[in-house]
């Protein structure tokens, strides 16, 4: 069971626990009434696949959160709160929903519509401190409603608790370029931590690619503690833009080549992977919220008369033995 850790937070009501998912962020966007955006999961950080994603509006990072870890560069606490939209995180069991809101609220790029929901969150909040900001947020009935819609099914009840110094706990925090700099969102501190310029003929992912890259590499070989998302303009939306510049080049020059030909049919293989795709995450959230309960009572009840529960539970506690402490989101 993943938890998350209340360090001195308001509840604002119930937050139920989220998967780090990119189908999951891709709908709890949706469900926030946005439009233009979806999330990927990177997998490398070789340029072309952010060459096959751009634009690249933010990076969600999930890391092994240290209690005592430091900000390795100065946070913003001047007027550049002002522009730089930062809510402390005041919400148990949310962090993945504000790290994607933050780089939501700070993007400006035309791609993105926030729609009326998140609009109005950031026009009302925008003059607050970033404490107040981040309890807007969490009053948010809209956000509360759309994060909670992302919950599996729970089988089982259990009362919340305080992970113990053996548990590893885990965070999520956001990366993105604001006014020419690089900021890390990260709602557990007392502002944006600023990484400094991005020159003008800089991409700003070749910034904070060395970030990240040196955050990983604190662990040891051969333990996986981050997981990496970017926020990206909707796949669809930008191969149909695409053909559609295509058809008019072609409209214009009163003619068509086997090469534009063979573009768009590539461009229309790729959408129908996004279509795909997105049935595919809808069909996921389904077997969420399915309740596999009677099914796994009966699945029980059959092992158990043909005597092969009993060396099953066996081989369960020694996986469980091996597997060692339990890993905690914040």
């Amino acid at each position: 069971m993943n938890l998350y850790i209340n360090r001195n937070m308001e509840s604002a009501g119930d937050w139920c626990l989220i998967e780090s998912d990119p189908g999951v962020f891709t709908q709890l966007i949706k469900k926030f009434g946005v439009k233009g955006v979806q999330v990927e999961e990177m997998w490398t950080f070789d340029d072309s696949i952010f060459d096959n994603l751009r634009p690249v509006h933010g990076l969600i990072f999930l890391f092994k959160y240290l209690q005592h870890d430091e900000p390795p560069h100065p946070v913003v606490r001047d007027n550049r709160l002002e522009k730089i939209y930062f809510a402390k995180q005041v919400i148990n069991n949310a962090c993945a929903t504000q790290a994607v809101v933050s780089l939501l609220l700070n993007c400006n790029h035309p791609d993105v519509i926030l729609g009326p929901e998140l609009t109005k969150l950031k026009e009302f909040s925008m003059s607050f401190d970033p404490r107040m900001r981040g309890l807007t947020l969490s009053n948010s009935q809209t956000i509360r409603s759309a994060h909670n819609s992302m919950s599996q099914q729970a089988l089982f009840e259990f009362d919340p608790k305080v992970p113990t110094k053996d548990e590893d706990a885990y965070h999520f925090i956001g990366y993105m370029p604001i006014d020419g700099r690089l900021y890390e969102l990260d709602g557990l501190r007392e502002g944006p931590i600023d990484h400094g310029p991005i020159a003008p003929e800089q991409d700003w992912l070749d910034v904070v690619r060395p970030i990240i890259v040196s955050r990983i590499n604190v662990y040891t070989e051969g333990e996986i503690h981050f997981n990496l998302m970017a926020l990206v303009s909707d796949r669809k939306m930008i191969y149909e833009r695409q053909i559609q510049a295509l058809m008019s080049e072609t409209r214009m020059l009163g003619m068509e080549t086997d090469d534009v030909d063979v573009e768009i049919r590539r461009l229309r293989m790729l959408i129908e992977y996004e279509d795909a795709k997105m049935l595919r995450y809808n069909q996921e959230m389904l077997r969420r919220r399915h309740n596999y309960l009677p099914f796994i009572i009966t699945l029980l009840k059959i092992l158990a008369e043909e005597k092969k529960l009993s060396p099953l539970l066996e081989k369960a506690k020694e996986r469980a033995l091996k597997k060692g402490p339990k890993k905690v989101k914040v």
